[in-house]
């Protein structure tokens, strides 16, 4: 037996370093990423439940304002799915999730227009078309800016409104997004955003305080009446954003898996305790519970549990959501005492929301990262913090150089007799209700 190994020893070692080659070992390539259908059909139900949030934002806000400015309402949460969607494609894309440059902003020639994506492209990691990650992440960028309409509903030029927010996208919302999930300083130094507490609401909530600086207050505001013109739009509105947050929050895990269920039960559960918590603070500053409050308390809830739904478990969500309502309810308050016209309270819910939901993430996540409360470990809080100070100083300023240098060069806000006639009028031609 030995004799014939030796003897046909040469002949058994090419056989064996041919079988190797062939089968995937010795000198193979890296096999291509495999679809994989099921992620990929939850990540495309998910940008299509994201997408249903803006309708439903817009009706959330629209039973707000005063009837004479419904219409108006409505169209800048609308306009953004039209002018933020082909910036996103031209180039937002790009800046949020190019390759990364210094830590602070993206860049890819390829991703400009989309045009050197191969339709057929995967990610390898979550298994998905490129395309569908980059649909998923268009709908986060396309509501971002809408948020900003609440601070400056029933006074602002459409059309200065329609160019901020093309800039904002571009000069405030790429960036940070690059900083928190494309690769940039906030994503090496640790902290953690599940799926927007500080790209989205932090965000849009500062910069809308600083638009509604600028602009003003409404004529007539705080000393007139300035009552809701349907209620029930209101409500219909948070239980449509109630609804499309799971594909908001549950799809940001990328893949139909235990952590996406993690995020959708924690959404859940978040946000029931928000609208309780609103409630209850109502009941104890006002002696009763109103349904604009509830409306506002799921909308804290589920701004609060945001960044952290895919790193706690039901039981400290439920913490998060219920002091969320108390919290938020504290802000609103808030704009009474200092004085300034956050016309449907983006600062009070979406900032300061965002702002105890992002710290709430460091003091109860237990999965995939370690709070505080927790753990006992410091890090993360402290990392957090660093991240929520940095978004609101930058979200601030720079949005308030854009909207100083539109108000020069175009003007932002719409006359005094125009503001009295109301905007669907005057902006658009058209009323809400002929009646």
């Amino acid at each position: 037996m030995l004799g014939i190994l030796k003897k046909h020893y040469k002949s058994i070692l090419l056989v064996m370093i041919f079988s190797l080659i062939t089968t995937g070992g010795l000198f193979a390539e890296n096999k291509p990423a495999v679809l994989d259908s099921g992620n990929t059909s939850w990540l495309l139900i998910s940008s299509a439940l994201v997408l249903l949030m803006i309708p439903g934002l817009a009706f959330f806000y629209g039973g707000m304002v005063r009837s004479k400015n419904i219409l108006n309402t409505l169209m800048m949460s609308f306009i953004s799915m039209g002018v933020i969607t082909i910036q996103w494609v031209i180039a937002g894309y790009s800046i949020s999730f190019g390759d990364d440059i210094a830590k602070l902003i993206g860049w890819k020639t390829d991703y400009l227009l989309l045009h050197k994506i191969p339709f057929g492209e995967i990610k390898p990691d979550e298994k998905v078309p490129h395309l569908a990650f980059m649909v998923f992440q268009a709908m986060f960028a396309v509501i971002t800016p809408a948020l900003i309409s609440g601070a400056v509903a029933e006074r602002m030029k459409f059309s200065a409104y329609v160019v901020f927010i093309i800039l904002w996208a571009t000069l405030v919302y790429d960036p940070v997004c690059h900083w928190v999930w494309g690769g940039g300083w906030i994503q090496k130094m640790g902290a953690l955003d599940y799926a927007g507490g500080t790209v989205v609401h932090i965000n849009a909530g500062v910069s809308a305080l600083a638009v509604a600086l600028v602009l003003g207050k409404r004529h007539g505001y705080p000393k007139d009446l300035m009552l809701p013109n349907n209620l029930n739009f209101t409500l219909l509105g948070a239980g449509l954003l109630w609804f499309g947050w799971f594909g908001f929050n549950a799809g940001s895990a990328l893949q139909a898996n235990a952590n996406a269920t993690l995020a959708f039960v924690a959404t859940f559960v978040a946000t029931g305790a928000g609208a309780v918590g609103w409630a209850l603070a109502e009941i104890w500053h006002r002696g009763k519970a109103s349904a604009l409050g509830v409306a506002s308390g799921i909308v804290a809830g589920l701004v609060a549990i945001t960044p952290a739904a895919g790193y706690v478990t039901p039981i400290w969500a439920i913490v998060i959501g219920l002091l969320a309502g108390f919290i938020c309810y504290g802000g609103v308050l808030l704009k009474g005492k200092l004085g300034y016209d956050d016309s449907l309270d983006a600062f009070g819910v979406h900032a300061i929301g965002g702002i105890w939901g992002a710290i709430a993430t460091g003091l109860f996540a237990s999965v995939d990262g370690k709070g505080l409360i927790t753990t006992g470990d410091p890090k993360l809080i402290l990392f957090q913090i660093i991240a929520v100070l940095a978004t609101a100083i930058y979200a601030f300023v720079v949005t308030f150089i854009i909207i100083k240098i539109l108000d020069v060069i175009m003007g932002i806000r719409v006359t005094q007799e125009d503001e009295i006639t109301g905007l669907d009028q005057t902006q658009h031609g058209e009323t809400g209700y002929n009646i």
